[in-house]
């Protein structure tokens, strides 16, 4: 293909991408003017919900705050008559509560005069003192009881003191209000604990207090209302009630309107309309819009110029100039998420056709370049191939000669020419033949057991002619202990020889050939090292490339295909190996053949 060619079709695909790009953009500014419309259109219907609720409310209000003046008297008087029955019952109530506390104190009493006219020594002890001493084990030794007699008259009185020989840290507290007394059992000589239910229901003098307490509330929260009822004016007429209604309609708009409702109805009919973003609210007053309230949802000063506004009480009898307006910082950024499968589906498709785009480019310029290598592979194949075929003509006319056929060594010569040119020409045509299958993937390997060790020192003995031509020096470090791999004998000969081959062909003078196996774990290690004229790092990336040959300036003396290092590659991917590869300009190349042994 020609350079015009490949610069009309890039031309034209791009001219394409362009458009599609363009078309793009404007189907996407298309629907973000569209969906810009229906947002301001759902704003704009929700102010206008917001400020017509705005107005009913104030409406429903103002009749239930007139419902609710017909209605407090009757309510005060319904509430003064269930303060009178409620107040009869607390009486009742708390009348029962006291009867009951006074019944315990007469029990109790009787309980104390019967202990006390049969232990006469019987003595009262604190609650605490009970819990923390005479329950406990460890600390009930300490208590000591000591007896006091008194004579009186022909009487002998006996009393007790009851006490601990040392205080404790941290005294008990009472369990319950039961009353305890220590007595004497004068035929044991023992002393005991006596219990007795409590004089008074803790509980019923706590409902008691507070009866009374409530009863107090009651009766000022009544006078209270019996105060303001007879200060009330008498009922006014139909007409009063009217004119009191137009006066409060008269109030300032600071007074009707109610921002935190306002600004609650907003967010709800926002979000009915699917519109959840932080807004910033402002009510203004007057022709020169002085601000009443404001509601910053971010910082900064609200534009009017760039915000939804309407009017407060449209409907009003006396009308207002007040306005609500509200703008959002982030509308921009809702569009666009909103939009976000459009906008991610049009980038995936840019993308794939970029990608497209630029693939096809590399396509066809590596065809290109793959066609000028195939141009010039046929160009060195026919070079290659018509050298020996010249030299076999030669050499066959030459036997033609009846003064050449008498003499046998130049027959015997020519012979030999043809045949080794002819072994020649056959090892072009199979090297060409196994790229071939090698490309359609009918290259089969005929695997076996072999002594890569072997197979070295053969394919260098089999190149002794080529390598004495050239005088070539070869360091043979067979090292190797375990050399038996899997593979197939021919090919890995080809790929030892094709190694070798280079090493010969990118030497400069006389060629310094090092080849060396060795065994590194489980795996053979085959190194074939020059010191030629070595490779760049661009050049490194391409030798496995099929058709590529290295440069080597102006001069045109090293022969091939570029097929040889690729034919390696594959020949080694193919029996589970690798290619190592290190090279330095001017300084050698070294190439090493990895591959797995058999276990022993």
């Amino acid at each position: 293909m020609r350079r015009k060619s490949i610069g009309l079709i890039i031309g034209l695909m791009l001219f394409a991408l362009l458009g599609v790009i363009a078309m793009q953009y404007y189907f996407i500014h298309q629907s973000y003017n569209l969906k810009a419309q229906l947002f301001d259109e759902a704003v704009n219907a929700a102010l206008n919900t917001v400020v017509l609720k705005a107005e009913k409310k104030e409406a429903i209000d103002f009749i239930e705050a007139q419902e609710a003046k017909n209605i407090r008297n009757k309510q005060l008087r319904e509430k003064q008559q269930r303060e009178i029955e409620e107040e009869w019952q607390t009486k009742a109530v708390v009348e029962r509560m006291r009867r009951r506390q006074r019944q315990m104190e007469a029990e109790y009493r009787e309980l104390e005069s019967e202990l006390k006219r049969q232990f006469p020594s019987a003595t009262l002890i604190p609650n605490w003192f009970y819990e923390t001493y005479m329950r406990d084990p460890k600390l009930k030794r300490l208590v000591k009881v000591s007896l006091k007699q008194s004579a009186s008259g022909i009487y002998q009185n006996n009393s007790m003191e009851i006490y601990a020989e040392r205080s404790v840290t941290n005294p008990k507290k009472a369990k319950d209000d039961s009353v305890r007394y220590v007595i004497l059992d004068d035929y044991a000589n023992e002393f005991a604990v006596v219990v007795l239910p409590p004089p008074r229901d803790r509980q019923l003098d706590e409902q008691i207090k507070r009866y009374e307490e409530q009863e107090k509330i009651r009766q000022a929260t009544q006078f209270f209302d019996s105060y303001m009822s007879n200060a009330q004016q008498p009922a006014t007429s139909v007409i009063e009630n009217l004119a009191n209604d137009f006066e409060l309609a008269k109030q300032p708009l600071k007074k009707r309107i109610n921002p935190s409702y306002i600004e609650a109805e907003l967010k709800e009919e926002l979000l009915h309309r699917k519109i959840n973003l932080p807004f910033n609210m402002v009510i203004t007053e007057g022709s020169d819009d002085s601000v009443l309230f404001q509601m910053a949802s971010f910082n900064g000063n609200f534009d009017l110029k760039n915000s939804y506004a309407t009017l407060l009480f449209p409907n009003s009898m006396i009308k207002s100039s007040g306005k609500l307006a509200i703008n959002f910082p982030s509308r921009t950024s809702l569009l666009l998420g909103s939009m976000g499968v459009m906008l991610g589906s049009s980038a995936a498709l840019l993308l794939v056709l970029i990608g497209c785009f630029t693939y096809t480019i590399f396509i066809i310029l590596r065809q290109k370049k793959i066609s000028e290598m195939k141009t010039d592979f046929i160009n060195n194949m026919t070079h290659e191939f018509k050298t020996p075929v010249a030299t076999i003509m030669i050499a066959s006319e030459s036997l033609k000669d009846p003064e050449i056929i008498t003499d046998a060594k130049r027959v015997d010569k020519l012979a030999s020419i043809i045949y080794d040119e002819n072994v020649r020409l056959g090892n072009h045509i199979e090297r060409v033949l196994n790229i071939a299958k090698i490309d359609k993937g009918d290259l089969k390997l005929d695997k076996q057991e072999l002594n890569l060790n072997d197979l070295v020192a053969a394919v260098v003995d089999s190149m002794d002619l080529q390598l004495k031509k050239r005088d070539a020096q070869v360091d043979m470090q067979i090292e190797a202990a375990n050399p038996i791999l899997y593979g197939d004998e021919f090919h890995l000969s080809n790929v030892i020889f094709n190694l070798i081959d280079n090493a010969i062909k990118y030497s400069k003078d006389i060629p310094e050939i090092t080849i060396r196996t060795k065994n590194v774990g489980n795996h053979l290690h085959i190194i074939v090292a020059d010191k030629g004229i070595g490779m760049s790092r661009d050049q490194l990336s391409k030798i496995f490339d099929q058709f590529y040959r290295v440069s080597t300036g102006n001069l045109h003396d090293v022969k091939g295909f570029g097929l040889g290092l690729s034919y390696v590659h594959d020949i080694i991917k193919r029996m589970k190996g690798t290619v190592k590869v290190k090279s330095e300009k001017n300084k050698g190349t070294e190439f090493e053949l990895i591959l797995p042994t058999i276990k022993n």
